[in-house]
């Protein structure tokens, strides 16, 4: 039985937050780290899945260990991108709702300098920051780190491209007495050479249950599908998850910009977000993606990092990751906060080994996704067709004249004969055009 968080030694104002947040029953992460981190005075690794909770872990046990009295940063927290370090900020304004006295700041990259610049002539106890940012803080002398007793490297395995050339700026500014706190999802040889190179050599690590936490309440599935005929299938799937919200997942930057330009032609309420968009751009479509306002996002897996949005139903993997680790990042979008979710990969059929392999990995069970049918993907089609006409506004640069003129073509039809017209013209002109694209695809294969 999981013990509660006042026995792992919890204060009661971070106890009373957590009250207000509904979390009450610790994760296995939380469980393992929070001792650890208030107890021990050694560096620490955590391994653990996205959406396991680790900013708790490493949050509350840095929120107890300020000395609000000392005016100095005392902690740093590194994360791969804005949207994470955002959210990270977040989490620990929340959780120190009813803890006086204790100070944090963002200085993450991808907004304006200046207004961070401003805010860290302020007292900041903790700051949270993207490498790049905090390395151009420090070269322009506006910020003082020489102090911090504690770094955070969150998100680890996500992070080491940027930390290759910035990590050892960052340790020359921060003391040789410091702990450092590393989380991540995965340990590849890299981290490993990081913690090695980086660290004491006296770590503490512990893993949560690698190999189903954060999968137990995921519904795992595949479809597999010709190339020509992907597309169709994703948009059937969607029209049958209307009203809900999801997450596409894409390999490069140029395949969530196709994608959801097709997304947005047959009129699904959808955005795009990938590292080549301006901040205000991303921010603007994760607002109204976190608000409801679209129920599906495309996005690059860096550029998904930090969505934190508790209700998304379900996630689609339109490219087969890499890495089996990726994959279970892109996953743990859904089912968070003890929600169930669903995963479906659209894959072709020589990736089939490739999903094999990530099920021996990851020890979880992938069901086959029944493919729709010819029939029931030209019927979605169709209906997408309806829609867009239903959302078409008028064009009012039409001449009164030609209006006139059509209008007079049509003015002896009834409603219900106009729709037969029109339904029937557009099966004909689709056939046509399905049956060019065969015959273009057959070629190519011959």
């Amino acid at each position: 039985m999981s013990k509660s968080f006042a026995e792992l030694g919890v204060l009661k104002p971070l106890l009373k937050s957590l009250t207000f947040l509904n979390i009450s029953v610790p994760t296995e992460i939380q469980e393992k780290t929070i001792p650890v981190l208030l107890t021990k005075t050694d560096d620490f690794v955590g391994l653990a899945k996205t959406g396991t909770g680790k900013t708790i872990a490493f949050g509350l046990p840095l929120l107890q260990l300020i000395d609000i009295e000392n005016k100095d940063i005392q902690a740093v927290i590194l994360a791969p991108t804005r949207e994470l370090g955002q959210q990270i900020f977040s989490n620990l304004e929340s959780y120190a709702k009813y803890m006086s006295g204790v100070s944090i700041a963002s200085t993450c990259g991808g907004i304006p300098i200046k207004p961070q610049i401003e805010r860290l002539t302020k007292t900041a106890h903790i700051v949270v920051a993207t490498p790049g940012r905090l390395i151009d803080l420090i070269k322009r002398k506006a910020i003082n780190i020489t102090q911090a007793n504690y770094l955070v490297l969150d998100e680890a395995d996500e992070m080491v491209t940027s930390l290759k050339e910035g990590l050892d700026e960052i340790l020359t500014e921060l003391p040789k007495t410091r702990r450092t706190f590393l989380f991540s999802a995965t340990l590849p040889g890299t981290i490993k050479q990081l913690i090695q190179n980086y660290m004491s050599k006296h770590v503490v690590q512990v893993s949560a249950d690698m190999k189903t936490v954060g999968n137990l309440e995921i519904d795992h599935q595949f479809v597999t599908v010709e190339p020509i005929e992907k597309l169709n299938v994703l948009m059937h799937f969607l029209t049958s998850k209307e009203g809900e919200r999801g997450i596409i997942f894409c390999k490069t930057k140029a395949a969530v910009n196709k994608l959801a330009k097709n997304l947005a032609i047959n009129r699904f309420s959808s955005g795009a977000i990938h590292g080549s968009l301006t901040q205000p751009i991303r921010d603007r479509i994760m607002a109204q993606f976190r608000e409801g306002h679209i129920n599906i996002l495309v996005a690059t897996d860096l550029a998904a990092r930090g969505i934190d949005v508790k209700e998304i139903s379900y996630v689609v993997n339109y490219h087969l990751p890499d890495v089996a680790e990726t994959y279970v990042h892109r996953s743990g979008r859904t089912a968070r906060a003890g929600a169930k979710g669903f995963s479906l990969t659209v894959l072709q059929e020589e990736e089939g080994e490739r999903l094999t392999a990530f099920q021996v990995a990851l020890g979880i069970t992938f069901k086959e996704f029944k493919k729709p049918d010819v029939q029931s993907v030209a019927d979605n089609n169709t209906l997408l067709w309806a829609k867009k006409i239903f959302k078409t506004k008028p064009n009012h640069d039409v001449s009164s004249n030609l209006k006139d003129k059509i209008k007079t073509v049509f003015h002896h039809l009834t409603k219900e004969e106009l729709i037969e017209k029109m339904l029937a013209n557009y099966i004909v002109e689709h056939k046509t055009e399905e049956t060019s694209k065969s015959e273009s695809s057959k070629k190519r294969k011959h």
